[in-house]
């Protein structure tokens, strides 16, 4: 069989899952692509998937996007795009890095080697926050704002299904978890229903400490004239 042919075959072996989520729980709660839907191969995946490079911006006091999937063994670029100072740090189960101090117009790089969910903060501003979150699949997508997603070029096979959101305690993801067997053509799992909760925007700095007030003499505060 020719090249061609087999390059046919494979394609049309590689599917769309579509699906949609809903988000069920207090009234004030964030939107639905604050949620990661992902398929792992069951057995294990036998190539791992390609690394990306990918780009978390801190502008406006803001990181965007609020929310970033990238496969394991990616890198992310934090520029600062603010005419401020910025200290983007992570303490928790994912990837645990602190970038100290840098000013506008700079960025720092973060590889990110094991999988987890990375909780990103700012040493200065408490009002920023982001989230990373690294999966060991390439197969994975972010609702948008009504819940629709679709993970496109999904080979057919046995998987399981995976879900993440960021208001979601993990005893509910868990539950969420299920085997989907893909065929050779479109595939639609359905309504995903995620039992959420009310968010909290409180954290401590990279001390563990409060968040001291800003100073309007402190140079990491004034924007430059």
């Amino acid at each position: 069989m020719s090249s061609l042919c087999l390059a046919a075959i494979s394609r049309a072996q590689n599917v769309a899952v579509t699906g949609r989520v809903a988000l069920e729980g207090p009234a004030h709660i964030s939107p639905a692509n604050s949620t990661v839907v992902w398929l792992t191969p069951l057995g294990g995946d036998p190539a791992p998937p390609p690394p990306m490079h990918a780009t978390l911006r801190q502008k406006n006091k803001a990181f965007d996007p609020h929310l970033l999937v990238v496969t394991k063994g990616s890198t992310v670029d934090f520029p600062n795009l603010d005419p401020w100072f910025h200290n983007v740090f992570s303490l928790f189960n994912g990837k645990r890095f602190d970038l100290g101090l840098y000013e506008a117009g700079t960025t720092r790089t973060v590889h990110f080697d094991r999988e987890g969910v990375s909780y990103i903060f700012c040493n200065i501003h408490p009002e920023m926050s982001a989230v990373v979150v690294v999966l060991p699949t390439q197969y994975f997508a972010i609702p948008d704002r009504q819940g629709e997603f679709s993970i496109t070029s999904v080979p057919a096979g046995h998987y399981t299904l995976h879900v993440w959101n960021e208001n979601a305690l993990p005893s509910a993801l868990r539950g969420l978890s299920r085997a989907v067997d893909i065929g050779p053509t479109s595939h639609a799992v359905g309504t995903i229903h995620i039992q959420v909760t009310t968010a909290s925007t409180q954290h401590k700095n990279k001390y563990g400490q409060d968040y001291e007030p800003p100073s309007p003499n402190n140079p990491v505060y004034v924007q430059p004239q």
